[in-house]
């Protein structure tokens, strides 16, 4: 008997230790879970395009409802899935989950896993572990999604820097929290590894380019 009673307590000690993470880091999973749905053309992301420039007959192209405005599928991932709007916040929260799991990882430049980051390498790394794929620079992630307005800004949107003295992009984060004043971002910085910083902090503040939203919700 007493080792029924033994058995019965180690089953519910497991039992309660089974996570509890609502963390996805798969499609798989959030496909079970009804976080995804497969779109009809399967758009993730969109850039401005003018509407007389001629589209070659190679490029997947999806008409959007703006006419001087087109989604591209993404090249490298024809079964990228479009985010719901009413599922998007929660696909948001999975990102900065995902990319904060990364806080205090040392930068290295050209990396994109947990030995090491450069600042596109974490972008590209969270948004793949849920089959987006982005461009691998930060010049060429600036150029897709819709450009926003400073007011615009939201968490999950692509925050862009020109950190080199010259009027090209070539650091990016994404945004964590955003306030009247202020916009935090996670990033991966050349001297201090994977943090969350702030527009407020001078640096930031005076190098801010650009934010992007990337996807179509």
């Amino acid at each position: 008997m007493k080792k029924i009673s033994y058995l019965i307590l180690v089953l519910m000690f497991f039992a309660s230790c089974k996570s509890t993470s609502t963390i996805v880091t798969s499609k798989n999973e959030a496909e079970k879970r009804g976080i995804y749905k497969a779109p009809e053309n399967r758009r993730i992301a969109t850039r401005t395009i003018a509407s007389p420039t001629p589209v070659k007959k190679s490029t997947k192209i999806a008409e959007n409802k703006k006419p001087s405005r087109v989604a591209v599928i993404n090249e490298k991932n024809d079964d990228d899935y479009e985010i719901s709007a009413e599922n998007s916040s929660y696909l948001v929260r999975q990102l900065i989950n995902t990319a904060s799991q990364n806080l205090g990882v040392n930068y290295r430049a050209g990396g994109t896993t947990h030995d090491g980051f450069d600042c596109s390498g974490l972008m590209y790394s969270t948004f793949r572990q849920f089959d987006i794929s982005l461009p691998r620079s930060s010049n060429d992630m600036a150029k897709i999604g819709t450009k926003l307005d400073d007011n615009e800004i939201k968490k999950g949107d692509l925050i862009f820097f020109k950190t080199n003295g010259r009027s090209v992009i070539n650091h990016v984060g994404m945004v964590t929290e955003v306030s009247s004043d202020e916009i935090k971002f996670i990033h991966s910085s050349t001297q201090k590894g994977v943090i969350i910083s702030s527009t407020k902090e001078p640096y930031y503040g005076r190098t801010f380019a650009q934010a992007n939203r990337i996807l179509v919700n």
